[in-house]
């Protein structure tokens, strides 16, 4: 799955790319109608007004956002909205939304008023218990919170869903803020959600795929609680693991382990599956995977702002892009670790689109207000990165032929029938992983094909020294390095018939 914004004719002329790097489903951030008139603040680095530019603040939920067409005056919003999901299906891709029913753009008590504050403002937002004039704009942090579970408003976000299904043709939403969704009248965790079952009881959302952000609200996030069985969760907790652990960071790799086999501990025990995590390292929110290998903070001074959450990140030694060929070695080297974990891993893998071609936000890591080149898709790079971009792609194909990495169930310790288990893990002795050691940076594991397709040996080193490993065994079978991302060129080798033996 890959995430990505920009008006609907410009990403038809990107699918047959976004297709040709191997993922199957496109997800594109908001496309609900906003206000991207209204100057938020000005830089006060530039002094130029800055306005909403992601558009995660939705004045209607029916209507496609008029920037994002050619003709807007035309009145052309739904068929050029169409015409791109149309060119989606035919390249192979499904489209999933971003939707935004936590909040609106009519924010607190101080924002305009636009449809939702004057049909009734009780019914459509969580107001202050003692000051009916004031907002809850606490639960979300965006100025005001939606009584998603009030009746008309259940209502409401079902028949915007259907719209987008039935007359879009779109294939599934990702809910921003999603924890939202659970909320009762006392900002209490429901257990069972109005608007959650309305999306599983009706028949229109059958074969709609659900994806959710598991923040919002005052009751922690819902990682692992959503209660869709058949939606899946943002893992942030994947994020951060491999983060620390690509880093250098001592004593991460029994974390590391649990996220690599699809962090079971958190969707196991509510009766969920692989499948019901989204495993990524990179999203809209935080650094892009070039700026976690460049900046060692966020640089957010031009949005006037303070500068928010830091990112699990490291520069090697310079602040943003350097003259020294070495780093800019390293640093493509620790993407292609990062993205190699990522696509090894049981889950549902997301990549942040531009990430396989070091896309930066010069370590701006909330750029929502950027409408400039901080925020912009330079497609130039996709040329000057095509090895990077080339990698990306053929790790994709791999997990594609091996569906090992794309388990329905998660590992049980069952042996196959060539002897090795689902999945094993060592370290550089084979089962001898350094789940206890405080001081361990590497990890090996082995996962076995079920059947008598390949089986998948991978070993994870992040110290800073060359270290011998141990191969496992296989009766019959020989192994074969696929890739090495310390040697880049590998991965077209494997693609031909010659294979190298290890």
């Amino acid at each position: 799955m890959l995430r990505t914004r920009g008006t609907f004719s410009g990403l038809i002329e990107k699918l047959p790319y976004i297709r040709q790097l191997g993922v199957t489903a496109v997800e594109l951030m908001p496309v609900f109608d906003f206000d991207e008139k209204t100057v938020i603040r000005n830089s006060p680095t530039t002094g130029l007004p800055l306005r909403n530019f992601w558009g995660y603040d939705p004045i209607t939920y029916f209507a496609p956002q008029s920037s994002y067409c050619v003709n807007p005056d035309a009145g052309a919003h739904v068929r050029e909205f169409r015409d791109f999901v149309k060119a989606a299906h035919r390249n192979g891709l499904e489209v999933i939304l971003d939707v935004v029913f936590n909040h609106t753009g009519e924010g607190d008590q101080n924002g305009p008023v636009i449809d939702f504050k004057g049909i009734d403002n009780s019914v459509f937002y969580f107001l202050n218990a003692t000051d009916k004039r004031l907002y809850r704009g606490d639960l979300t942090g965006c100025g005001n919170a939606v009584r998603c579970n009030h009746p008309f408003v259940t209502k409401m976000i079902a028949e915007s869903l259907a719209y987008w299904v039935s007359e879009m043709h779109v294939d599934g939403f990702r809910f921003d803020e999603g924890a939202v969704l659970m909320l009762g009248e006392d900002t209490q965790r429901l257990q069972y959600s109005p608007v959650v079952w309305a999306l599983n009881l009706d028949e229109r959302f059958a074969n709609t795929k659900v994806i959710v952000e598991p923040f919002g609200g005052n009751q922690g996030d819902v990682l692992g609680l959503f209660p869709d069985i058949y939606a899946a969760t943002w893992n942030y907790r994947f994020r951060d693991a491999i983060r620390r652990f690509v880093r250098g960071d001592f004593g991460v790799v029994g974390d590391v382990a649990t996220r690599v086999a699809g962090s079971s501990d958190l969707f196991a025990p509510g009766g969920f599956c692989p499948l019901n995590g989204v495993s990524y390292v990179a999203c809209h929110d935080g650094f892009t995977l070039n700026d976690v290998v460049s900046y060692d903070q966020n640089h957010n001074e031009a949005n006037g702002e303070k500068p928010g959450f830091t990112d699990i990140s490291r520069n090697y030694g310079v602040e943003g892009p350097s003259s020294d060929p070495q780093i800019e070695a390293l640093r493509t080297r620790q993407i292609r670790n990062f993205l190699s974990i990522l696509f090894l891993s049981q889950g549902v893998s997301m990549l942040l689109a531009g990430d396989e071609c070091r896309r930066t936000q010069q370590g701006n890591n909330n750029p929502y207000l950027q409408d400039n080149a901080v925020s912009w898709f330079d497609w130039t790079l996709v040329q000057a990165n095509a090895d990077l971009v080339d990698f990306t792609r053929w790790l994709i194909g791999f997990r594609k032929r091996h569906p090992a990495l794309r388990r329905r169930e998660f590992f049980q310790g069952v042996p196959s029938q060539r002897g090795l288990l689902d999945i094993a893990w060592h370290g550089c002795k084979l089962n001898s992983p350094g789940f206890s050691d405080p001081n361990s940076r590497v990890l090996a594991f082995t996962i076995a094909d079920p059947g008598e397709g390949e089986d998948v040996h991978a070993i994870l080193n992040m110290e800073d020294a060359t270290l011998p490993f141990d191969l496992p065994g296989v009766a019959g079978r020989s192994w074969y390095r696929a890739a090495d991302t310390i040697h880049p060129e590998l991965p077209r080798s494997s693609r031909s018939t010659s294979r190298r033996p290890v």
